[in-house]
Formats: structure tokens, C-alpha cells, sequence
């Protein structure tokens, strides 16, 4: 007999696993899938930060347990990227480092929410955001961007949406997985309603901050009387292709830093002590490697877009930042090639993933039923064969 938790049965699986799960399958049969439903850069993480994790191996000091919030160099190496790319002044005690960007956010909701605290969510937004609320104890409130909007939500949305149980707000820029990019100006109209109410927090995701094309990325903590109002979230996967390195780390006001190290303690405790190495090399060094691929993707960004926009019935907005398009698709439901009528964007995908073999991810879960995630971490030449493929299997549709 199973005894599975009610914690566990009400939590939603990841969207973007669950199709990577299934496309899996096909590739395990010998199917030719294209997978664009994962945001994993394709680039191979860069030489030097590779060689500073095989040195920490062989100077062999670092095979003990480390710190829980992380070694104290990394830390310092954290607030001086802070101070210098962001205008924020963390310093080593209000900086963890964590086991990649997602349990970051799942310590500062767990440290942050009680019971019936509300979160306000930026949407579209990453799928883990409502389920991380959740697990909290908290209450998800959507606040939606549309695409005439460049998917972003207003703060007058947002003030509208706040109540005396409001606790945070949470979003990331640029999106996943939209790729808009907030500007400075929308940021501080964001932040001015934030003010207003005391006790509200901002927990803003910067991940993808160096995949930006918009000339600069803003952080939100930097703006005048906000520092101590957010938590900032980071890591290492994105700008850095180092997906399987697991490091995240957040700046934060420092009784919310030593409550997101207590919970870690009890969890996980510290990051692998190696990527902890490979990540102070990354961010000591240039940051050569990581422009030249935020080169590829604004190329890739391009292509995308022109063949996105040579589909009929498909409607889209031109990305600012990270490597995702997120194109409303809602003119094929209902449609149908015979056998197959198409409801929503779950079955859409699913019909694209059987029928063009190439992965994509609904918007469901990401809080727009109309739209599918496409990421374009991918090569030119599997980004083109791609979307020749979904546009030949759309066309069988009507």
C-alpha cells in the first residue's frame, strides 16, 4: 500500500523534465529527436574553468566537507561580482551558495513564506516558481504579461494584485520563458509599489543576465532603497554552460542569508566542494568565453525568429534576453489532420514530438495556455531542421 504525502501528490511534476523525459524515450528507440524543450546550452563548458576544477582536484584540499553557505573566497568572489556588475553591496555573510539556482529559491521560500503567505508571480515565469510557493505553504498569485506587452506585467498590475497577505513578488529577467528583459524604468516602478507595503520582499532571478540583448541588465536591488527588499537569485548554469556543476547562490538581506543556510544545513548542507573551485575560477577570470556564446545565441535569436514568423498562424514577439522564444500557437486548437484534433498546447507538443520528432514545452505550466517554450539552445543546423519540421506538420492541420 502506498503512503505518499499530500505534499507530494499536490505538487505539479516539472513541465520542462517531463518532456525532456519523453523525448528520451523516442531517442531510446532509435528516433531522431530534436530537443528544444530543455533550457541546457549546448556549449561545452569553457577550458579554464574546466582546468581550475581539475587543479582543486589535484592540489587535493579540497576533498572535506566545505562551508555550508560555501567557502569564504568564493563568497568574497560573489559580493565583488555583485558590487561590480550589479550596484549591489552583499557581503560575504548575506551571499549562499547552493546546489544550483533552484534550491536557492526553494531556501528563500522556505525561510521567507508561512502558511497562507501569498507570492505574487510574474507570469509567464518558470515553472518551478508556483510549485517552490507551494511547497512553502504559500499561495501562488499569477499576475499575467501578455504578448502585446512583450509578456511583461505592469506595476500598477502588480499594486492591484497586493493584500495585506502579500509576502514577495517573484519573476525573473531576462524571462524564462519569454526572454523579455525588464528596463530600469519598469523595475522602479515596480519597486515604488513594492515600498508602499512593508514586509514585502522581491525575489528577482538574474540568471540568465549575461544572454541579454537589450545593452544592459538592471538589478532591482540596486535601485535606491531596495537592497534590503531583495533577494537576489543567481548561478552558474546559464552564462557559464555549466548546467551539471549544480551552483546557484543568492545575496540577501543577512538574517534571510543565515535562515537559507540553516535550512540548507538540515537538507543538503554545502555545494560540491570541486564546482565550488570551477565556479570562483569562473568568476575571477574573463568573460571572454561567455560573450562569445551570448554571441552565438543573439544569431541564433535571428534565425529563429525569421523562420518562427514564416509559419502561418504563428505569432510571436522578438525576444530581449536568455535563449527561449515563446510563440502563441492557440490559432491550431481545434484543427485537425484526420486522426488527430488538438485541444491545447499539451497536445500540441505531443503531436509536434510524435509526428516532426522535435521536443517544444507548453505554456500551461509556464502561465500562458496559449503559447509553447522553444529553446534555441541548440545548433543552426538543428534549429533550422527543426522548425522545417514543425511547420511541414502544422500545415497538415485544419
Amino acid at each position: 500500500m502506498e503512503h505518499v504525502s499530500d505534499r507530494i501528490k499536490n505538487m505539479a511534476e516539472s513541465a520542462t523534465l517531463a518532456m525532456a523525459a519523453k523525448a528520451r524515450e523516442f531517442k531510446e528507440k532509435g528516433i531522431d529527436v530534436i530537443s528544444l524543450s530543455l533550457g541546457e546550452p549546448d556549449f561545452k563548458t569553457p577550458k579554464h574553468i574546466q582546468e581550475g576544477a581539475k587543479e582543486a582536484i589535484d592540489s587535493e584540499k579540497y576533498f572535506a566537507y566545505p562551508p555550508v553557505n560555501g567557502y569564504l573566497d568564493l563568497r568574497q568572489a560573489i559580493s565583488k561580482k555583485f558590487k561590480e556588475e550589479n550596484g549591489l553591496d552583499y557581503d560575504p555573510g548575506q551571499i549562499v551558495v547552493s546546489n544550483g539556482a533552484k534550491q536557492s529559491i526553494v531556501n528563500v521560500m522556505m525561510s521567507l513564506v508561512n502558511p497562507g503567505d501569498e507570492v505574487i508571480v510574474l507570469a509567464p515565469f518558470w515553472v518551478s516558481y508556483t510549485a517552490a510557493v507551494e511547497m512553502a505553504e504559500g499561495v501562488p498569485v499569477i499576475v499575467k504579461g501578455g504578448l502585446e506587452d512583450d509578456f511583461k506585467a505592469t506595476a500598477a498590475q502588480v499594486k492591484a494584485a497586493m493584500t495585506e497577505k502579500t509576502r514577495a513578488i517573484i519573476f525573473s529577467s531576462p524571462c524564462n520563458p519569454t526572454g523579455s528583459v525588464f528596463t530600469k524604468e519598469e523595475l522602479s516602478a515596480l519597486a515604488d509599489v513594492v515600498k508602499e507595503q512593508e514586509g514585502v520582499y522581491v525575489i528577482s532571478d538574474e540568471i540568465y543576465e549575461h544572454i541579454n540583448f537589450s545593452g544592459a541588465h538592471a538589478s532591482i536591488g540596486a535601485l535606491p532603497g531596495m537592497q534590503d527588499r531583495t533577494i537576489t537569485i543567481n548561478g552558474m548554469a546559464k552564462g557559464f554552460a555549466m548546467t551539471g556543476w549544480r551552483v546557484g547562490y543568492i545575496g540577501a538581506p543577512t538574517w534571510l542569508a543565515k535562515a537559507c543556510n540553516k535550512i540548507q544545513g538540515q537538507v543538503t548542507s554545502a555545494n560540491c566542494s570541486i564546482a565550488q573551485r570551477a565556479t570562483l575560477t569562473a568568476l575571477t577570470t574573463d568573460l571572454g568565453p561567455t560573450r562569445a556564446m551570448a554571441e552565438q545565441y543573439h544569431k541564433r535569436r535571428a534565425l529563429v525568429y525569421d523562420l518562427l514568423n514564416d509559419i502561418p498562424g504563428v505569432k510571436t514577439n522578438m525576444p530581449q534576453g536568455a535563449f527561449y522564444f515563446f510563440p502563441d500557437v492557440s490559432s491550431y486548437f481545434g484543427k485537425s489532420d484526420g486522426k488527430t484534433t488538438i485541444k491545447d498546447a499539451n497536445e500540441l507538443c505531443l503531436y509536434l514530438l510524435s509526428e516532426s520528432h522535435v521536443s517544444l514545452v507548453s505554456g500551461e505550466d509556464f502561465g500562458n495556455a496559449n503559447c509553447v517554450r522553444l529553446s534555441y539552445a541548440a545548433s543552426e543546423e538543428n534549429l533550422k531542421e527543426a522548425l522545417k519540421r514543425i511547420k511541414e506538420t502544422l500545415a497538415k492541420l485544419s
